[in-house]
This record gives C-alpha cells, structure tokens and sequence, in this order.
C-alpha cells in the first residue's frame, strides 16, 4: 500500500536551509532511525552490525544552530548482527557486558557549521561504564511537514569513528579492528506544533 505513496510526495519538498527550520524541541522517531557500525574482520571484510532500540532529543534554534543540543541513549540488548547466537555473544562480558552495562549514552559539547549544511559534532559518548570525547560529520537532509505523518520533521545523517578499545572493548584486537565505524540516520519529530 505505501508502494504507490511515493508519487504523492513532491521531488524535494523538504528545506535545505538550516535558517528557515522550526525551533524547538525534537524526539528521534525511531521508526526512521538506524546506528549501523563496521569494522574490520580478519582483513577479509567489514563485519556491519547495528543497533534497533535508539531514543533521543533535540533542542534546536535555527536563529543559533551552535546552541543545539542533543541526547541519545543506546540501548545494548538491541543489537543486531543478523545472527542471534552470536548477538548473545557480543552483548556478553568479554564485549559489550550488556547485562551490567545495558545503555550507551551520548551527550553533544559542541556543533562545528562546517557548510550551508554540514556541521561537525563534538560529544561524550559514554559505553560500558567509560566515556570519551568523539566527533561526527553530520549532514543536515532537511526540514518539513512529513507528508506521511503530518509532523514537523528534520533529518540528518552522520558518521563517526571511535576506537573500540578506549571503551574497554578490546577482545580480540587486533585481529578484529580496533577502528570502529558509525553511520547514523535519523529523522526527528518535533515535539510540539504551537
């Protein structure tokens, strides 16, 4: 049935400028959100994986985009690597010891504008018990009332590299990567539209 929406919706109807966006504040709408992670494998290939339970929000001025702020939670027991068996084995204590420490957190310090729509994102990302700094390069998709679900959305999209084993995760490196990559695709909904 949604097959045949996609010709109701015009060709770039979202805005592009970051200026003509709607104040306020926003929560993820995790129906259109995915964290998808990589890394090396053996020096055979990249292992990809993701992440399906994503909660957060986000305070936006587009008048001082600089003043964004943004929370996340990950939750642990959500991830996905298209093998149960061994989901179980990665949220285990010699990994990501989802049973004591089940929710990764991040917390914006900083928004770079890097371009008309591009920005670089500075935050604190806290997994399994340790934080560090980390740095996204995010793409603003843009700004509109969602023709779907008749609210004020905005899009974005993001990739990032940390080092596992700054976050004691460091089983089996370095014969499984230490690098890490993150790719983040998120639309948000805003929270009130007074």
């Amino acid at each position: 049935m949604l097959a045949g929406c996609g010709s109701l919706i015009p060709s770039g109807h979202q805005v592009k400028e970051v200026s003509a966006w709607r104040q306020g504040t926003y929560r993820l709408d995790p129906d259109h959100a995915s964290l998808v992670f990589s890394l090396d494998h053996l020096g055979f290939s990249e292992y990809v994986g993701r992440f399906n339970v994503l909660d957060a929000s986000l305070d936006f001025d587009p008048e001082k985009p600089l003043t964004t702020r943004l929370s996340a939670e990950v939750d642990i027991a959500g991830l996905d690597v298209n093998n149960p068996v061994f989901a179980e084995e990665l949220k285990g204590p010699s990994w990501f010891d989802a049973a004591t420490y089940p929710a990764a957190y991040l917390e914006s310090t900083e928004i770079i504008l890097t371009g008309d729509n591009s920005a670089r994102l500075h935050a604190d990302l806290t997994l399994k018990g340790i934080t560090r700094p980390v740095t996204f390069d995010v793409t603003f998709n843009g700004g509109a009332n969602n023709l779907l679900s008749g609210k004020y959305t905005l899009g974005f999209s993001a990739e990032g590299t940390i080092r596992r084993s700054d976050f004691g995760i460091s089983y089996l490196v370095p014969a499984i990567g230490d690098e890490v990559k993150l790719q983040i695709s998120a639309e948000f909904l805003r929270a009130s539209e007074d």
